[in-house]
């Protein structure tokens, strides 16, 4: 079982408050390598030294805005990063899946929904994390749709022969549907299965998460082949491309 105090969270905002209740809420949930930023500057020096495994990143920096930061921490690893914004139109939320973020939270918050995301996404990492052998698995965790293939144990996105970056949220959304093809998921589904948060997502996040792997895996993301919607229900991946 995951022991939360292994896992290295960084708080980086400006006000001190929001800082320390964060800190509290967090620590009486179990987690103890809590470390704390109010600079863009501070969190990038802080990236560097800890290496953070979730980032819980304010937009509105003094020194800068947290969507350009987020593009920076990504050099120091990949973690998951969860925006603290007071902005929440679909042009903030693109933008900010667009720089790297994996999910964002409104100002004023509840700092225990804060603790249940963290938790949730923990969870998430379970499987990648187990200790068995990858060797003695009847299924060695590659799954391949023509010109894209999926390594689960090595967290690898392979699109014609060549490695393509996927932030951890965009990986595990895709990954999710390499398990489970030809079945369609609503986007209630898929926030329920991949983010892990029972009723607590929105379309746009979901939405935008889909475009981005489009991108990624289709010829012509404008008109997907591999990753479909299905009208009036939601989202399947097909082995074959389709012709529309």
């Amino acid at each position: 079982m995951t022991n939360l105090s292994d896992f290295k969270i960084a708080i980086v905002d400006d006000e001190p408050s929001i800082v320390t209740m964060l800190q509290m809420v967090l620590r009486r949930e179990g987690f103890h390598q809590l470390y704390a930023a109010s600079t863009c500057a501070e969190a990038l020096d802080l990236a560097k030294r800890e290496a953070p495994d979730i980032l819980l990143l304010d937009i509105m920096l003094p020194d800068g805005s947290g969507l350009e930061l987020c593009s920076k921490l990504r050099k120091y690893g990949n973690p998951h990063i969860l925006f603290l914004t007071a902005k929440a139109s679909d042009l903030d939320v693109l933008r900010g899946f667009a720089m790297g973020g994996d999910d964002y939270i409104t100002k004023p918050f509840n700092p225990l929904e804060v603790a249940a995301r963290i938790q949730a996404r923990i969870r998430r990492l379970e499987p990648e994390n187990s200790t068995s052998s990858p060797a003695k698995r009847p299924d060695p965790g590659i799954y391949r749709f023509g010109r894209f293939t999926v390594n689960e144990v090595e967290g690898e996105l392979i699109v014609e022969g060549q490695p393509v970056p996927c932030p951890a949220q965009e990986f595990q959304l895709l990954l999710h549907f390499c398990k489970f093809p030809g079945i369609v998921f609503s986007k209630t589904q898929l926030y329920d299965k991949v983010w892990g948060i029972n009723g607590q997502g929105d379309d746009s996040t979901v939405m935008v998460h889909i475009r981005r792997i489009r991108e990624r895996i289709e010829i012509d993301p404008g008109n997907p082949k591999l990753l479909l919607t299905v009208r009036g229900l939601g989202y399947k991946l097909v082995k074959e491309p389709q012709e529309r």
